[in-house]
Protein backbone atom coordinates (compact mmCIF):
# COMPACT_ATOMS: atom_id res chain seq x y z
CA UNK A 1 0.00 0.00 0.00
CA UNK A 2 1.29 3.77 -0.72
CA UNK A 3 1.83 6.17 1.68
CA UNK A 4 -0.58 8.35 -0.23
CA UNK A 5 -3.30 5.64 -0.17
CA UNK A 6 -2.11 5.40 3.91
CA UNK A 7 -3.18 8.98 4.88
CA UNK A 8 -6.14 8.63 3.05
CA UNK A 9 -7.03 5.68 5.08
CA UNK A 10 -6.09 7.49 8.45
CA UNK A 11 -8.13 10.52 7.20
CA UNK A 12 -10.77 8.49 6.71
CA UNK A 13 -10.94 6.58 10.07
CA UNK A 14 -10.50 10.07 12.12
CA UNK A 15 -13.00 11.79 10.02
CA UNK A 16 -15.68 8.52 10.94
CA UNK A 17 -14.19 8.87 14.37
CA UNK A 18 -15.38 12.32 14.81
CA UNK A 19 -18.14 12.45 12.94
CA UNK A 20 -19.40 8.73 15.15
CA UNK A 21 -17.94 11.03 18.61
CA UNK A 22 -20.13 13.87 17.51
CA UNK A 23 -23.50 12.08 17.00
CA UNK A 24 -22.84 9.94 20.06
CA UNK A 25 -22.76 13.66 21.58
CA UNK A 26 -25.78 15.08 19.61
CA UNK A 27 -27.87 12.16 18.66
CA UNK A 28 -30.88 14.46 17.34
CA UNK A 29 -28.27 14.89 14.59
CA UNK A 30 -27.27 11.33 14.40
CA UNK A 31 -28.73 10.94 10.53
CA UNK A 32 -27.30 13.85 9.24
CA UNK A 33 -23.26 12.92 11.21
CA UNK A 34 -23.87 9.42 10.14
CA UNK A 35 -24.81 10.53 6.27
CA UNK A 36 -21.44 12.31 6.39
CA UNK A 37 -19.68 9.61 7.68
CA UNK A 38 -20.51 7.31 4.81
CA UNK A 39 -19.78 10.09 2.20
CA UNK A 40 -16.61 10.46 3.64
CA UNK A 41 -15.79 7.03 3.49
CA UNK A 42 -16.94 6.29 -0.27
CA UNK A 43 -16.15 9.41 -1.58
CA UNK A 44 -12.10 8.63 -1.68
CA UNK A 45 -12.61 5.22 -3.01
CA UNK A 46 -14.86 6.76 -6.24
CA UNK A 47 -12.40 9.33 -6.37
CA UNK A 48 -9.36 7.38 -6.82
CA UNK A 49 -11.13 4.52 -9.37
CA UNK A 50 -12.30 8.08 -11.59
CA UNK A 51 -8.21 9.16 -11.33
CA UNK A 52 -7.32 5.47 -13.20
CA UNK A 53 -7.20 5.24 -16.19
CA UNK A 54 -9.26 2.62 -17.70
CA UNK A 55 -10.27 1.12 -20.89
CA UNK A 56 -13.19 1.22 -22.84
CA UNK A 57 -13.74 -2.78 -22.22
CA UNK A 58 -13.30 -2.06 -18.56
CA UNK A 59 -16.04 0.54 -18.13
CA UNK A 60 -18.18 -2.16 -20.32
CA UNK A 61 -17.54 -4.52 -17.64
CA UNK A 62 -18.50 -2.63 -14.73
CA UNK A 63 -21.35 -1.60 -16.28
CA UNK A 64 -22.68 -4.62 -17.48
CA UNK A 65 -21.87 -6.28 -13.59
CA UNK A 66 -23.60 -3.88 -12.53
CA UNK A 67 -26.29 -3.86 -14.72
CA UNK A 68 -26.71 -7.75 -13.78
CA UNK A 69 -26.73 -7.17 -9.79
CA UNK A 70 -29.71 -4.38 -10.28
CA UNK A 71 -31.57 -6.72 -12.63
CA UNK A 72 -30.71 -9.85 -10.41
CA UNK A 73 -32.43 -7.86 -7.75
CA UNK A 74 -35.68 -7.27 -8.94
CA UNK A 75 -37.20 -10.38 -9.41
CA UNK A 76 -36.64 -11.54 -5.72
CA UNK A 77 -37.71 -8.38 -4.53
CA UNK A 78 -40.83 -10.30 -3.79
CA UNK A 79 -38.66 -12.22 -1.26
CA UNK A 80 -37.54 -10.18 1.55
CA UNK A 81 -33.47 -10.69 1.58
CA UNK A 82 -32.95 -13.52 -1.15
CA UNK A 83 -30.08 -11.63 -2.96
CA UNK A 84 -28.66 -13.10 -6.18
CA UNK A 85 -27.19 -9.04 -6.05
CA UNK A 86 -24.78 -10.01 -3.13
CA UNK A 87 -23.53 -13.16 -4.76
CA UNK A 88 -22.55 -10.69 -8.19
CA UNK A 89 -21.12 -8.41 -5.69
CA UNK A 90 -18.53 -10.97 -3.79
CA UNK A 91 -17.21 -12.69 -6.92
CA UNK A 92 -16.41 -9.54 -8.84
CA UNK A 93 -14.75 -7.96 -5.60
CA UNK A 94 -12.68 -11.40 -5.45
CA UNK A 95 -11.87 -11.50 -9.02
CA UNK A 96 -11.53 -8.01 -10.70
CA UNK A 97 -10.56 -6.80 -6.73
CA UNK A 98 -12.19 -4.36 -4.03
CA UNK A 99 -12.13 -1.21 -5.37
CA UNK A 100 -14.00 -3.11 -8.72
CA UNK A 101 -16.77 -4.60 -6.07
CA UNK A 102 -17.01 -1.09 -4.28
CA UNK A 103 -17.91 0.51 -7.94
CA UNK A 104 -20.12 -2.40 -8.66
CA UNK A 105 -21.82 -2.88 -5.34
CA UNK A 106 -22.60 0.73 -5.18
CA UNK A 107 -24.32 0.98 -8.96
CA UNK A 108 -26.37 -1.78 -8.46
CA UNK A 109 -28.30 -0.68 -5.33
CA UNK A 110 -28.25 3.25 -7.46
CA UNK A 111 -29.48 1.29 -10.63
CA UNK A 112 -31.89 -1.62 -9.19
CA UNK A 113 -33.64 1.13 -6.87
CA UNK A 114 -34.71 3.25 -10.14
CA UNK A 115 -37.14 0.42 -10.30
CA UNK A 116 -37.57 -0.28 -6.91
CA UNK A 117 -37.76 2.80 -5.78
CA UNK A 118 -35.12 5.53 -4.18
CA UNK A 119 -35.03 7.07 -0.98
CA UNK A 120 -32.87 8.16 1.98
CA UNK A 121 -32.02 3.94 2.10
CA UNK A 122 -30.63 4.43 -1.31
CA UNK A 123 -27.43 5.83 0.07
CA UNK A 124 -27.48 3.09 3.10
CA UNK A 125 -27.95 0.32 0.54
CA UNK A 126 -25.35 1.73 -1.41
CA UNK A 127 -22.77 1.99 1.33
CA UNK A 128 -23.79 -1.64 2.25
CA UNK A 129 -23.03 -3.44 -0.94
CA UNK A 130 -20.00 -1.12 -1.79
CA UNK A 131 -18.62 -1.91 1.52
CA UNK A 132 -19.34 -5.88 0.91
CA UNK A 133 -17.76 -5.79 -2.25
CA UNK A 134 -14.93 -3.85 -1.32
CA UNK A 135 -13.89 -6.44 1.43
CA UNK A 136 -14.55 -9.32 -1.11
CA UNK A 137 -11.52 -8.11 -2.20
CA UNK A 138 -9.52 -9.76 0.42
CA UNK A 139 -9.74 -12.81 -1.64
CA UNK A 140 -8.82 -11.58 -4.55
CA UNK A 141 -6.57 -13.92 -6.70
CA UNK A 142 -6.25 -14.67 -10.43
CA UNK A 143 -6.53 -18.70 -9.12
CA UNK A 144 -9.65 -19.22 -8.39
CA UNK A 145 -11.80 -21.91 -9.86
CA UNK A 146 -14.76 -22.46 -7.49
CA UNK A 147 -15.26 -20.80 -3.74
CA UNK A 148 -13.77 -21.93 -0.81
CA UNK A 149 -14.94 -22.44 2.37
CA UNK A 150 -13.55 -18.92 3.83
CA UNK A 151 -15.78 -17.60 1.29
CA UNK A 152 -18.82 -19.28 2.00
CA UNK A 153 -18.47 -17.94 5.58
CA UNK A 154 -17.82 -14.45 4.37
CA UNK A 155 -21.05 -14.44 2.35
CA UNK A 156 -23.22 -15.89 5.64
CA UNK A 157 -20.89 -12.96 7.83
CA UNK A 158 -22.22 -10.19 5.24
CA UNK A 159 -26.19 -11.42 5.12
CA UNK A 160 -26.31 -9.98 8.79
CA UNK A 161 -23.62 -7.17 8.28
CA UNK A 162 -25.72 -6.13 5.42
CA UNK A 163 -29.21 -6.22 7.66
CA UNK A 164 -27.49 -4.81 10.54
CA UNK A 165 -26.19 -1.67 8.85
CA UNK A 166 -29.71 -1.63 7.71
CA UNK A 167 -31.00 -1.65 10.55
CA UNK A 168 -28.92 1.52 11.70
CA UNK A 169 -31.09 3.43 9.50
CA UNK A 170 -34.06 2.01 10.04
CA UNK A 171 -33.94 3.23 13.30
CA UNK A 172 -32.77 6.50 12.64
CA UNK A 173 -35.44 6.85 10.41
CA UNK A 174 -38.35 6.15 12.59
CA UNK A 175 -37.44 7.23 15.67
CA UNK A 176 -34.95 10.24 15.26
CA UNK A 177 -32.52 8.35 17.09
CA UNK A 178 -30.19 5.68 17.63
CA UNK A 179 -30.19 3.51 20.99
CA UNK A 180 -28.65 0.58 21.89
CA UNK A 181 -32.25 -1.22 22.96
CA UNK A 182 -33.98 0.09 20.26
CA UNK A 183 -30.96 -1.12 17.85
CA UNK A 184 -30.99 -4.75 19.30
CA UNK A 185 -34.92 -4.82 19.18
CA UNK A 186 -34.41 -3.95 15.34
CA UNK A 187 -31.96 -6.43 15.12
CA UNK A 188 -33.78 -9.09 16.88
CA UNK A 189 -36.96 -8.26 14.52
CA UNK A 190 -34.94 -8.79 11.34
CA UNK A 191 -32.89 -12.00 12.55
CA UNK A 192 -35.02 -14.52 10.08
CA UNK A 193 -34.62 -11.86 7.14
CA UNK A 194 -30.67 -11.37 7.75
CA UNK A 195 -30.63 -15.50 8.21
CA UNK A 196 -32.40 -15.75 4.89
CA UNK A 197 -29.93 -12.97 3.02
CA UNK A 198 -26.62 -15.23 4.80
CA UNK A 199 -28.27 -18.52 4.06
CA UNK A 200 -29.22 -17.51 0.11
CA UNK A 201 -25.17 -15.94 -0.14
CA UNK A 202 -24.17 -19.81 0.70
CA UNK A 203 -26.30 -21.18 -1.65
CA UNK A 204 -25.66 -19.05 -4.46
CA UNK A 205 -22.40 -19.54 -3.78
CA UNK A 206 -22.56 -23.52 -3.80
CA UNK A 207 -24.48 -23.78 -6.99
CA UNK A 208 -22.68 -20.46 -9.20
CA UNK A 209 -19.42 -19.35 -8.35
CA UNK A 210 -17.45 -22.68 -10.06
CA UNK A 211 -19.54 -21.17 -14.08
CA UNK A 212 -18.74 -17.57 -12.90
CA UNK A 213 -15.19 -18.30 -11.78
CA UNK A 214 -14.52 -20.04 -14.91
CA UNK A 215 -16.38 -16.89 -17.28
CA UNK A 216 -15.26 -13.84 -15.75
CA UNK A 217 -11.79 -15.80 -15.34
CA UNK A 218 -11.28 -16.30 -18.66
CA UNK A 219 -12.82 -12.48 -19.76
CA UNK A 220 -10.09 -11.05 -17.39
CA UNK A 221 -7.18 -13.22 -18.35
CA UNK A 222 -8.34 -13.08 -22.51
CA UNK A 223 -9.17 -8.73 -22.55
CA UNK A 224 -6.21 -8.31 -19.47
CA UNK A 225 -9.15 -6.25 -17.73
CA UNK A 226 -8.76 -4.77 -14.30
CA UNK A 227 -5.76 -6.27 -13.79
CA UNK A 228 -4.43 -4.79 -10.02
Amino acid sequence: MSIRKIFIFLGIVLGDALLLTLSIRYPKYFFLLSTAMILLTMYPIFHSFEKRSLQAEEVILIAVLSALGAVARIPFSALPSIQPTSFIIILTGVIFGGETGFLVGALSALASNLVLGQGPWTLWQMFAWSMMGLSSGLFHTRHYTKASVNLYIFGFIWGFLFGWIMNIWSVVSFFDRLTLPLLLTSMATSLYFDFAHALSNVIFLLLFSKSWFQILGRVQVKYGLLKL
